[in-house]
């Protein structure tokens, strides 16, 4: 049975390596020069304001700390190979650097930011053949929604439908339809979302490797300044994850929202949480595919990029509510408590793109996640007569998406303003 929680597992949660804006630009241009007959001469690549932020300081996997969407654009052009998807950086070899690097110095590869709302990436590549190939996706990280060669379409709208009709069905639900979908997760469903909590703890030891802010955190732990409790234990554990992911380690993690960093929060504090509390794993699994369909939620409505951290208000929501879910099942005053909790703590916190600093905005929501959930739990938190909070969990989410999309609608334009002058 096509569940939505199955929809959501299948479309937004699935392995990435490295940061999954840049690493869909790869993608986006690998899917137009396997199409390429002759030598590329060209590649013009477009990307939205949102996934142009998101690819200027992070690093890339493979690349010895190399940075950006454009270099992941030449990448993607040498490999050429979108059978790989989100892991298609995995084929960056020595060599194939060393040649996207030319590419990029002789000007071979070129990037602009195109002015598009929502997610967006196009690649137009020419041949020394007089060939030209154009490729767009669109709507989400890995959907191809046109590809043509020479004026002639090979694909047009592939999964356009059913992105549109699972995020649409999304968006209709209540957090009481979110709770029961969860709770109908079966053996192929959490057997999955374990798969992901293994490969994010993965993710997590190679991150302890490096002197970043887990490292830090860690030491304020041992120099007694922070105490070693759960909070700080869960905080050091994402936040080594996201080291390593903001890095440029070349290790997988299990997304969730499209989002590798979300993943991440959305993933590993309930999960870090259930299993120091001793709740049962089936319970803990199933608190994670509400994480994972909250997280879908709130960006059914804030947009796939988004001017706010989906770290914090996505993800953040997700984990709170999982983690209420553990210890309250569906009680929907403590987990609609814990959600505005959450967003009233942190709502304005703002995105400028994927960076080492994420992994201090992946801490942030961490911390405020879990004080959001005990409160919850505790039926205390923070209601429809104060700011912009509703009068449920569904109202207060949307009423920070009428904020990040109509009140924030020029940061986002600002930010890259401010990226291209540092660029110049």
């Amino acid at each position: 049975m096509q569940t939505l929680l199955k929809e959501v597992l299948k479309h937004q949660v699935y392995p990435a390596m490295g940061c999954t804006e840049p690493v869909s630009v790869a993608l986006c241009a690998a899917t137009a020069a396997k199409e390429a007959k002759g030598k590329i001469i060209s590649a013009l690549i477009f990307a939205d304001h949102g996934t142009f932020k998101n690819g200027l300081g992070v690093r890339i996997p493979n690349t010895h700390g190399e940075k950006g969407n454009l270099l992941a654009a030449a990448l993607g052009v040498l490999i050429a190979k979108p059978e790989l998807g989100m892991e298609i950086l995995k084929a960056a070899t020595p060599k194939i650097v060393k040649e996207a690097k030319e590419l990029v110095a002789k000007k071979v590869v070129k990037l602009r930011v195109k002015d598009k709302k929502g997610f967006y990436i196009e690649a137009n590549i020419e041949t020394d053949k007089k060939e030209k190939i154009k490729c767009i996706i669109s709507q989400s990280h890995t959907n191809v929604s046109l590809l043509q060669r020479n004026g002639k379409i090979l694909t047009k709208n592939k999964l356009h439908k059913t992105q549109n009709t699972f995020k649409t069905k999304l968006a209709a639900c209540s957090l009481k339809d979110l709770i029961e979908e969860a709770q109908k997760a079966d053996k192929e469903d959490l057997a999955y979302i374990k798969k992901g909590a293994l490969m994010n703890l993965a993710a997590s030891k190679q991150g302890a490797k490096l002197k970043k802010v887990g490292y830090y955190l860690d030491q304020l732990v041992k120099k007694g300044i922070l105490s070693g409790n759960i909070v700080n234990s869960t905080k050091i554990l994402t936040s080594r994850a996201a080291d390593a992911r903001m890095d440029g380690v070349p290790v997988p993690v299990m997304s969730s929202g499209e989002s590798g960093n979300q993943g991440l929060v959305a993933i590993l504090a309930p999960y870090h949480v259930g299993k120091a509390n001793k709740v049962k794993e089936e319970t803990i699994l199933k608190s994670i595919a509400l994480s994972h369909l909250l997280n879908g939620y709130v960006k059914a409505f804030t947009g796939e990029l988004a001017p706010i951290c989906g770290c914090a208000i996505a993800a953040g929501v997700g984990a709170s509510a999982a983690i209420v879910f553990q210890e309250k099942s569906a009680d929907i005053k403590a987990i609609t408590l814990a959600i505005n909790n959450i967003i009233s703590d942190i709502g304005g916190m703002l995105c400028d793109g994927a960076k080492s600093g994420c992994a201090l905005k992946v801490v942030s929501s961490v911390d405020s996640a879990l004080r959001a959930a005990y409160m919850g739990a505790n039926h205390y938190g923070i209601t429809e007569v104060e700011g912009f909070v509703g009068k449920t969990a569904e109202e207060t989410i949307q009423n920070l998406s009428k904020i990040s999309n109509i009140g924030m609608a020029h940061v986002d334009n600002t930010i890259v303003d401010i990226m291209q002058g540092k660029i110049s």
